[in-house]
This record gives C-alpha cells, sequence and structure tokens, in this order.
C-alpha cells in the first residue's frame, strides 16, 4: 500500500490544455504529413484523425497563393488573410506575407478556445511547407 501511495502522490496528470512544446511538435509532424501526401494530409488535419487534435491543439491549414484555409474545425473555405484576432490583429496577413519554408515563426493574438467564446491569448506556430500554410497554436492559460 504504501508503494502504491508513493507512486500515486509521484504521477503527474496529463495537463488539461496543450502547451507550447507540444504545438510545435504537432506542427513539426504536420509538415511531414504534408510533404508526404498533402491531399491525406489535409483530409487527417480536418477530420483531425492521426494525433492532428490533441485536447485545444489543431493543424491549421490555407493555400498559400489565394489564402483559402483548407484545414481548420471551423474556418474552413475563409480567406486566411481576412482572419483577425478577437482584438482586431491581422494574423492571417502576418501569416500569408511571412510564413517561410522551413522556418517556423511564431503569431501571437486573442482567440477563444475550441468550444468557448471567452478570447484568451494564443501564440501559433506557423510556416509554409510546398503550397500551404500551416499552423498549431497553443494558449498562454
Amino acid at each position: 500500500t504504501v508503494v502504491l501511495i508513493l507512486f500515486t502522490a509521484n504521477s503527474v496528470p496529463a495537463a488539461q490544455y496543450g502547451t507550447a512544446e507540444e504545438a510545435k511538435a504537432m506542427l513539426e509532424k504536420a509538415v511531414v504529413a504534408v510533404k508526404e501526401d498533402k491531399a491525406k494530409a489535409v483530409d487527417m488535419f480536418n477530420k483531425a484523425e492521426g494525433g492532428f487534435r490533441d485536447r485545444d491543439l489543431y493543424v491549421s491549414c490555407a493555400n498559400a497563393s489565394d489564402g483559402v484555409v483548407t484545414a481548420h474545425p471551423y474556418l474552413k473555405g475563409e480567406h486566411l488573410q481576412d482572419i483577425k484576432g478577437k482584438k482586431g490583429y491581422p494574423l492571417g496577413q502576418e501569416m500569408m506575407q511571412n510564413a517561410t519554408e522551413g522556418t517556423i515563426k511564431e503569431v501571437t493574438y486573442w482567440w477563444p478556445r475550441p468550444g468557448s467564446d471567452k478570447p484568451l491569448e494564443k501564440t501559433a506556430f506557423y510556416t509554409k511547407v510546398d503550397d500551404q500554410i500551416c499552423s498549431v497554436g497553443h494558449y498562454k492559460e
């Protein structure tokens, strides 16, 4: 019993929300998937399959050419350049202008968690892969 109690006291429960490290790792995994088979990858992102949805972490992608969102839980078909954070920051424009192949950049803006309407500070890691701009964001709190 003592061993069980010590083990239980020392075990760390999984965090309720995704971390910056987990968001970046998911984006890196998404880049590999897009390079292997873009159509299959975008389909997995939209269906939340293959480990591309974890708690409040998800992959979002858009065409680099015209900005049409190809993968997102609810913004598919929108234009990336028109997407602004809840306090007006033009995060989509910044991503369209600054995304470069082989480099992961960051943009911070206000956005509600999935299933909520309360805006929180969120940082998205983003990069260009083939003809897609893909991102995974995490919330500060």
